[in-house]
């Protein structure tokens, strides 16, 4: 690319040399240049790059500053090449000569392409990963306020979750399931295992509300009705260790439906830590090993949310966030079904067609691909604001 633009340059001198002075005007205003490029989907990121404020972060991570890594220091570096090239280039377009406007042109567009993607490279370079973003999870979903259409709604959210981990090609497990009467879902528990799982999920957890007419009401009118999810990283054995004289484990007979089975054997379990007073249970299998080893595994999860609160105090802990009071108020994602429409209340954002959005796949995805964007964005202020704290300190 520097060549042609050097060649470019070379040429058009060589061209000039050869043509009467009055030759060297500038090009007419009126002359075309090709339409720049979108940089990236990510909310104001060519702005943020524009700033000064994000120009001297990324001057001080150029030059090895801040214990920047090599790679992101090497992507600095070539941005600001290839934005003066781009520069450069611009200029020669202006040219009156067809064959060059046209040279120029395409090595335009191949400049921006790079640079966007450089951008956003350099973002995901700037943007430290969570200790959490590798993990596996555990899910609850809780029906909220609306009755028996709220239950019925917390199933929907729950199959649309299965079928989203499919869609990932992620593992999913049913660890606890307590359906309502008429094929609701009052609150249910599943493991989600894969590449990645934590950090598109993340972002699910909280209070979710719907709109429609329900299928118990006679007179046609719309209910609100709300569920809640909560999202929880998976710890591994190494990041948590549980000493087995903090654990009491109490085994009962199973409620609820089942056959003969219940309430006959003592295959359900509770497991407290006493230390924290947290519990778990599980009823979910016949066996009452496999419900301990269920009944652990929630254990876990919420033992290791309990120790990512303590140790991020300065912010509001993420699963109390998530879940509120389960009222109609705090809401994350409303979905209209008269509308015909999904509208995620943090990033302001709506789609259509609930039924497609609601099968757990690519539309589903794209809006949790888009709130990692936001997030990422957020993270990008949250870095420029700090530097900009360092430098004036």
């Amino acid at each position: 690319m520097r060549l042609l633009s050097r060649a470019l340059r070379v040429a058009q001198g060589c061209r000039a040399a050869a043509l009467p002075a009055r030759s060297l005007r500038a090009a007419p205003v009126g002359w075309p240049l090709p339409a720049r490029r979108g940089l990236s989907a990510r909310p104001g990121l060519e702005e943020l790059f524009a700033a000064p404020s994000l120009r001297r972060l990324l001057e001080a991570r150029a030059r090895g500053e801040g214990g920047a890594a090599p790679q992101l220091a090497a992507r600095v570096r070539r941005l600001r090449d290839k934005e003066r090239e781009l520069r450069d280039t611009r200029e020669l377009a202006q040219d009156e000569n067809e064959d060059f406007r046209k040279l120029a042109e395409t090595e335009i567009a191949s400049c921006e392409e790079e640079i966007a993607e450089l951008k956003q490279q350099i973002v995901l370079l700037l943007i430290p990963s969570e200790e959490t973003d590798e993990s596996d999870l555990v899910l609850e979903v809780t029906a909220g306020v609306g009755g028996q259409e709220a239950m019925l709604f917390t199933s929907e959210i729950f199959d649309m979750y299965q079928r989203y981990a499919a869609y990932k090609k992620w593992k999913f497990e049913v660890l606890e399931y307590f359906p309502s009467e008429i094929g609701g879902l009052r609150h249910a528990v599943a493991s989600i295992a894969g590449a990645e799982a934590y950090k598109y999920m993340k972002f699910e957890g909280g209070v979710h509300r719907v709109q429609r007419v329900p299928k118990t009401e006679k007179q046609g009118r719309i209910h609100t009705s709300t569920m809640t999810v909560a999202v929880l990283p998976q710890p591994t054995e190494m990041r948590l260790q549980i000493s087995p004289k903090d654990l009491r484990i109490e085994t009962k007979r199973a409620s609820g439906a089942g056959g003969q089975h219940v309430n006959t054997t003592d295959s359900a379990v509770r497991i407290v830590h006493i230390p924290t007073g947290i519990v778990s249970e599980c009823q979910q299998e016949r066996s009452q090993i496999r419900n301990k080893e269920k009944a652990m595994q929630m254990l876990c999860a919420k033992l290791y949310n309990a120790k990512l609160e303590e140790e991020t105090k300065k912010r509001n802990s993420a699963r109390k966030i998530q879940i509120g009071t389960k009222g109609r108020s705090e809401k994350i994602r409303t979905y209209n079904f008269p509308q015909d429409r999904i509208t995620d209340h943090r990033i302001s954002r709506s789609v259509h067609h609930v039924e497609s959005f609601m099968l757990g796949e690519e539309m589903l995805d794209e809006m949790i691909q888009t709130l990692r964007e936001y997030a990422d964005y957020e993270s990008l202020l949250e870095i420029i604001s700090e530097n900009e704290k360092k430098n004036s300190s």
